[in-house]
């Protein structure tokens, strides 16, 4: 199976996309590990890096798109919130073009620790007002998300992972903002995934499939703005949801659709990410097994939610 990191897409899209003169990249010291290096070799007159200061980076990066500038800032997704004021009160309320691309989101910096493991982001940023927040699933979605930033104009957050992960899209999907993708039909029970835990939610689909159970399978790359249409639809149709994400299960994808469905099409539902507690060291598929975000635990989850509507 061909594997590939969403940072390593970011880092290759920048480069097809630099021939864009209105484009600047802007690097907190991390730019080998966020890829941003790579443009910063072809195009080295549009690139700064602002060092270890991230308010700065977002500072600087509202100044730019201020002149006219589409901007990319970038640094690991944990270190974004360091700068949450420039974020909130100059790049949101001022709608600047400013894409934050963050990357080693999740537990994808596993033997780093809690330290550098960002669990709360998507909380913080659907928080608030005119940010787009975007998870894309693998390097083809990632890639085609960046490149339509490019093209829509205000604040974006863009959560990218270290971890290498399967291509689940072939080079002809067309990706959409704020449509949900949905991967796999189904009747029985509705899995919401984003991110990386959309591969085991297709996995999940497949073994539950061999026990008679249809899942219908949900690309929810687009946070925010939600698609809400499509969320309440497969909601009502199946008849109970589970959501899977590498996130608190506070504020994240399983919050943004509880608060979806709960108003028209309130079913039971299974939120699994990570509970009320920071990370910590470990290698990434020991830490993705004890905290339950594996295909085992999906498909527990969604029988256990399917008794529960029964």
């Amino acid at each position: 199976m061909e594997l590939k990191s969403t940072r390593d897409a970011y880092g290759e899209t920048l480069k097809k996309v630099g021939g864009n003169k209105e484009i600047v990249v802007l690097d907190a010291d991390l730019s080998v590990s966020t890829k941003t290096n790579i443009f910063a070799k072809h195009f080295p007159e549009r690139f700064i890096d602002v060092g270890c200061a991230e308010q700065n980076l977002f500072g600087v990066a509202a100044g730019l798109a201020l002149s006219g500038k589409t901007v990319f800032a970038s640094t690991y997704a944990i270190f974004a919130s360091r700068g949450l004021e420039q974020i909130r009160n100059t790049i949101a309320h001022d709608k600047l073009n400013v894409k934050i691309v963050v990357t080693h989101a999740g537990l994808t910096n596993a033997p780093d620790g809690a330290s550098h493991q960002a669990l709360e982001d998507i909380a913080i940023m659907r928080a608030i007002p005119h940010m787009r927040v975007i998870v894309p699933a693998d390097a083809i979605e990632a890639e085609q998300a960046i490149t339509e930033e490019i093209h829509s104009e205000g604040p974006a957050y863009i959560r990218l992972n270290r971890a290498e992960s399967p291509f689940l899209f072939d080079p002809g999907y067309r990706y959409d903002i704020g449509r949900a993708e949905v991967l796999r039909e189904g009747q029985d029970v509705a899995l919401f995934a984003t991110g990386t835990m959309v591969s085991p939610a297709l996995e999940a689909a497949d073994q539950m499939k061999k026990a008679s159970i249809d899942a219908c399978v949900v690309d929810v790359h687009t946070i925010k703005p939600l698609d809400t249409v499509t969320i309440n639809q497969i909601a009502w149709q199946c008849g109970s949801a589970v959501s899977i994400e590498e996130h608190s299960v506070i504020g994240g994808l399983g919050s943004a659709i509880a608060e979806c469905i709960v108003g028209q099409h309130p079913v039971p539902m299974k939120i699994i990410g990570v509970g009320d507690t920071f990370g910590q060291s470990g290698e990434y598929n020991e830490l993705l097994e004890l905290y339950g975000l594996t295909t085992r635990n999906i498909v527990a989850s969604a029988k256990r939610i399917m008794k529960v509507q029964k």
